[in-house]
């Protein structure tokens, strides 16, 4: 596969199988809620993404990028340019030979850091964050980088109240006006010793973020195109 040609003909579905291909982790840390990201909920976030047009020609940064996912994924759909950043060594030379599998790797800078340490500014931030199972509020690093870098941020989230309620306020605080896309399950298979099933289904909210200005300005284009 070509990567000039990758967005040419591509189908939701098709994007998912060949994420769903990829490999994973190969020693996942529990601290760290290294879940693959499943290609069925990657392909329907960035297909979000894609079709409100904030992937193909973007410059796209994927925090947290885990074994390159979504990464892979938005350079699939077109971005222009995608910045893969993961703190995790092995997992960033996983999501090396993912690039290269499908062709991706000449449109992936891949950056071994916290999240915190990256300084780049985007067109658009795609991320699946931790859930915060393992420490509380572990989410929140990724979202003040994401409202840092960009302008509009696609995330995926635990379906709970209390989380809806959480990142309403924070994202307006900072200036962001957070919709749930699409609500989808995320299949996370048993690979830690608290798992108590070999399977966990988990309900997920699957987020844009905009900025308050950005959004203002797309309703005054839309607003003057409209009278017209």
């Amino acid at each position: 596969m070509r990567a000039g040609n990758a967005v040419r003909g591509m189908k939701k579905k098709h994007l998912a199988m060949l994420l769903s291909r990829l490999e994973g982790f190969p020693e996942p840390k529990p601290e760290l809620e290294q879940y693959r990201t499943p290609g069925d909920v990657a392909a329907e976030l960035l297909w979000l993404a894609y079709s409100f047009g904030d992937i193909e020609g973007k410059a796209v940064a994927d925090l947290g990028a885990g074994t390159g996912v979504l990464s892979v994924g938005a350079a699939l759909l077109g971005a222009g340019k995608v910045y893969a950043v993961e703190v995790d060594a092995k997992a960033v030379e996983v999501a090396k030979r993912n690039a290269c599998s499908l062709g991706m790797e000449e449109k992936i800078e891949f950056v071994n850091a916290d999240v915190t340490e990256f300084d780049r500014r985007v067109d658009t931030v795609v991320m699946n964050p931790p859930f915060g199972s393992q420490r509380k509020h572990a989410d929140r690093p990724f979202l003040l980088k994401a409202f840092e870098v960009a302008d509009v941020v696609y995330s995926i989230h635990l379906a709970k109240g209390e989380v809806r309620n959480f990142l309403e306020a924070f994202s307006r605080e900072h200036n962001f006006i957070p919709r749930i896309l699409t609500t989808v399950y995320f299949e996370i298979p048993a690979q830690f010793f608290f798992h108590r099933k070999r399977l966990e289904r988990i309900t997920t909210d699957l987020y844009r973020l905009e900025r308050v200005h950005f959004f203002e300005k797309h309703l005054n284009f839309k607003g003057h195109h409209l009278r017209g």
